[in-house]
């Protein structure tokens, strides 16, 4: 992950703020963070340790502006794609019941 140890401010789709270092972003955009001030609306703000921000939760991230986005929008690892297969079966004809079966039996 290209963001651990950045200081980050996550608003939530509530209205709530989140001010805190990342420690970890899982694939559901679930954030970890840690030396947390979470700011309710219309509320003190409370201090916290650690903290987990459920992804769908999440309006938006606001990144410092010391951040060089240049630098981490470029992947690190090419990514190879793969070839289709050329033996093997025809492709294209769907999931049918399969070709060959024959006159029918009048039935």
């Amino acid at each position: 992950m290209k963001l651990n140890n950045e200081t980050v401010t996550i608003e939530l789709k509530n209205g709530t703020t989140v001010h805190g270092t990342i420690t970890g972003v899982d694939i559901s955009m679930n954030t970890h963070l840690k030396t947390v001030k979470l700011t309710m609306k219309g509320k003190n703000p409370v201090t916290l340790d650690h903290i987990s921000v459920r992804g769908n939760n999440i309006r938006y991230y606001i990144l410092p502006d010391s951040l060089n986005l240049e630098t981490l929008l470029v992947e690190d690892t090419p990514r190879v794609k793969s070839k289709k297969p050329t033996t093997g079966k025809p492709m294209g004809r769907g999931r049918g019941r399969g070709r060959g079966r024959g006159r029918g039996r009048g039935r």
